[in-house]
Formats: C-alpha cells, structure tokens, sequence
C-alpha cells in the first residue's frame, strides 16, 4: 500500500507537518537523511518570538502571526518553551528613542490578549538589569519567550509517530519520480516506496531536492548562515539581551546551560547549505557585538563553543542578507500527484505553516483542511503549573537532586514518569555518564527519540557534553558505540 504523504527533511517544518498530517488520518513517511533537527533546526538562537525587528521591514502580519504562535507554544509546550524578559539598551543605538518606544507599543497591539508582561521603560529599580551594562542605562524591557529547539523538533517528530507516521532517520531521498497518480521514490539502503503526495521540507536543500525532481518552480531561495558563540555567563539572572548594532544588525546575549552565555547571530550571505560554520570574522563580530555593552569584555579565546546554521530564506530580492523576509512561502506543484516546497520559514511559525500545507495539499489528498493542533499539547506538555510539577519530580525522585530533576523536567515534562516509572534510586538509573547522564536516560534516547550517535545525545537531545570532561564524553561514546553497534 502507498503512503499518503512522502516529506522530505525531518527539521521543524517536516516534523511539524508531518504531525498534522498524522492527526488528519494521513499514512505519512518522513525520511531525513541525517538526524532529526540535525542542521538548521538545532541552530537557531532559541527564540519563540514576533520579531521586533520584523516590524521596521513593516512584516506586520509575520510579527502578529508569530506573537499569537507564541501565546499557543506556551501553553503547548510549557516544558520546552519558557517566558523570558529581554532588556533593549539605549546606549550605541542609531534609532531614536521614540522609534523604538514606537515598536515596541505596536508588538504589543500585535500581541493582543498575551499572558507575557507588556513592554516598558527600565526604571532606577532595575538594578539587576543594568549592573552588568557600562555606560548610560537608558531603555527598555519587554517580553518574548525561549525554546529548546532540538527537543521542540523532536516534540513535533514524537506526536506525529504517536499518530502513525513513520520516522526514517539516516535515510536519503536518492531520486523521486511520478509514476501514473503515484510518487515512486527511491530512499538510500535499497528501498522503493510510492506515495499519494510529496512534501519538500528539506530546508537548505529544497532547491537541490527541486532540481533532482526535475519540476519547476517560481521561488527562489537565498542561504544566509546565522552563527552562534558560547561564552562563561557575562551576567546573572534569567533575563536576555537584546543589542543594537551600527550595521542596524541586533545580537541577542542570552543565558545558556546555567553557567554560559549564548551570543547571536549573524547573517552571512552562503552559496551551499554545507557551508554552515562560525568563520574567525564572524567570531570576533559577536565578541565586539557584546564588548560595546557589556562591562566585562571577551574575546575568541573565550569561547568554548558554537554553532552555525543556514536558514533557506524565501528570496524577496532584498539587496542585503539581514533584509530578507522570514516568512515562508509554500509552492504547490499539482500536475499530476501533488508536490508541495516549503520555502524559509521559523520555528516559532512552524506549526502555522504545517497548517497551511494541508490546507493546500490536503484536498488533493481527499482531506478536509481543518484546525488540529491549534490548542492541542505537545507530548509531556500536560503541565498546568511548571513549578508544581518540577516539585512533584524531586520528591517522587529525589536521587536526582535539585539540578538534575529541573533540568529533566524541562526535557521530557510528565514524560518523564514514562522513563523513570520504575526506577526507585540511583543505582536503578544504570551506569552514570557524569553531568547527570545516565544510561536509563541515554537508553530512552536510543528507543524513543531516533538517537544514534553519541552527538545526538550529548548536543541536540541535552547539551550534556558541554558539561563533561573529554575523558566523560569518551567513556560515554564507548559505551555507546559498544551498546548499539
């Protein structure tokens, strides 16, 4: 029997309409040729947001889209997505104080009814948020929200194999081509599958997938390559910044794993989706990006990661790489069984633009397009009150300990129950890795999140491994590669 619904890229985007598809009684297969969120979509700055800086390019209805996505993922995904306030210093800016007071009443408008705070002034009060800032103090403070984007991605893979799709990680598209009303695809390790309806979600290499179908095609994608760095924490608190540029660029400083800082990103202009990597000039860009803000200064040598991802921007034909829009733009090709290209794109709007897509291909699939996953939870996301439910996880198990249990309860929320059910203390988790890692938890990863290599593990599923000794990490991928080779 064919599938329904063949998607290529198992990203945000694939992921996510792979779960709508799924819920709409679709047999879905979703293939990836490397890990799932294994580029792009585990490469972002972790923002769930509008996009202040959307509205001075006047992508009015992008922000509102994305600020109502927002209200919805904080209560879908309570464990993965968290309020955050973000401090705007005046200080450097090339904007008049009344452009940005401007904006940032009109991201609120867009808004609408939002739990979050409403943006306003720093006051005198707010000692916490100028101490780490040199200079002047003017500015403000508003809202947005903060996501895991790996495991969000994987939250999305999770609901849809719950509903029946099948997830084929390390699994190629080698070639695809219409056969009668049917998709005949060839998938590395020697398989052939048919299918009703092809989705392009490949991300990056939508194009080069567009290419080996031999279809055409009125979009165009531009790559743009947005680098992150690590540094120890520059500030303490919960709260981020946001920092305005005299390129008119804005770099976000934002808490990271407790006791690092995650600065980002840049947009740097790429010819190949391979070409992702914080280059040296990108590096020091960042470092003078916080160095014009911050009383303690840093440089490259302070950095004890990155990571660098190509985001495949719809081409709007803007001359800059920071212009181009980031709303998506979805392509559908209906000669003969449906094909349908998903260009740019966020993860913020990932679950709109997956409600878009089946209201596209959907009636040619003979589905009614219809609203599924509007007020629907993410798998664990059954939370109604966060801090209650990290305080049931460390009485029920307080082996964990304090760090240990919260950040456990961030990954998995009241899946974790499922996980830990029978384990009763701590020589029940099995051998431990160090940073908290156990092989109970890197187990579940193996069976229940598609992990098959020690990375997947250590820095998309947990950012552990930047937590570990060389010699912890080295142990564990022995471990690893002698338990499930």
């Amino acid at each position: 029997m064919p599938y329904d619904l063949l998607i290529i890229g198992g990203g945000i985007n694939g992921c996510a309409i792979a779960r709508e598809a799924s819920l709409a009684g679709l047999k879905v297969l979703l293939v990836e040729k490397d890990d799932l969120a294994g580029h792009t979509s585990s490469a972002s700055t972790k923002l769930i947001h509008g996009g202040l800086r959307y509205l001075e390019r006047y992508q009015f209805r992008l922000v509102r889209e994305g600020l109502h996505e927002r209200e919805r993922l904080l209560s879908a995904a309570p464990h993965l997505i968290r309020p955050m306030t973000f401090v705007l210093p005046h200080a450097h800016s090339i904007r008049p104080w009344w452009m940005v007071r401007a904006g940032l009443w009109l991201y609120d408008l867009l808004a609408d009814r939002s739990s979050l705070p409403r943006s306003r002034s720093l006051r005198s009060g707010d000692a916490a948020f100028t101490a780490p800032l040199a200079g002047e103090h003017r500015g403000f403070v508003y809202s947005d929200a903060w996501v895991d984007d790996s495991r969000f991605t994987l939250a999305n893979a999770f609901d849809a194999a719950a509903h029946g799709t099948e997830i084929a990680t390390r699994t190629e598209l080698l070639s695809a081509k219409r056969v009668g009303d049917l998709w005949r695809a060839e998938l590395s390790g020697g398989r052939t599958v048919e299918a009703r309806g092809l989705v392009n979600a490949a991300g990056p290499w939508v194009r080069t997938i567009i290419n080996s179908l031999s279809v055409a095609t009125r979009s165009q994608v531009r790559l743009v390559k947005g680098s992150h760095i690590v540094v120890p924490r520059l500030f303490e608190g919960d709260h981020a910044y946001i920092l305005q540029q005299p390129d008119r660029r804005i770099v976000f400083a934002i808490p990271y794993e407790g006791a690092f800082t995650e600065i980002g990103t840049t947009d740097v202009p790429v010819e190949r989706p391979e070409d992702a990597g914080c280059s040296p000039e990108e590096a020091q860009y960042l470092c003078d990006a916080v160095n014009r803000y911050f009383t303690r200064q840093i440089s490259p040598g302070d950095i004890v990661w990155d990571w660098s991802g190509v985001r495949p921007l719809h081409d709007d034909g803007a001359a800059q790489a920071q212009a181009v829009t980031r709303d998506y733009v979805l392509e559908l090709d209906g000669g003969g069984p449906p094909l349908l290209s998903v260009f740019g794109g966020k993860i913020t709007t990932a679950r709109a633009l997956a409600e878009e897509a089946m209201e596209k291909i959907g009636p040619l699939l003979g589905i009614e397009p219809r609203c599924r996953t509007r007020a629907r939870c993410f798998p664990g996301g059954m939370i109604s009150d966060f801090d209650l439910h990290v305080a049931h996880v460390r009485e029920r198990w307080p082996f964990l300990g304090e760090e240990r249990a919260r950040r456990m309860a961030h990954a998995y929320g009241a899946l974790l129950s499922e996980m830990l059910g029978d384990v009763h203390d701590e020589a029940g988790l099995g051998e431990l890795f160090g940073a908290g890692l156990s092989e109970t938890e890197a187990r579940w990863m193996h069976d229940r999140e598609w992990a098959r290599t020690p990375d997947d593990v250590l820095f998309r599923r947990s950012k552990l491994g930047l937590h570990m000794t060389a010699p912890e990490r080295h142990v564990f991928t022995r471990w690893w590669t002698a338990t499930f080779a």
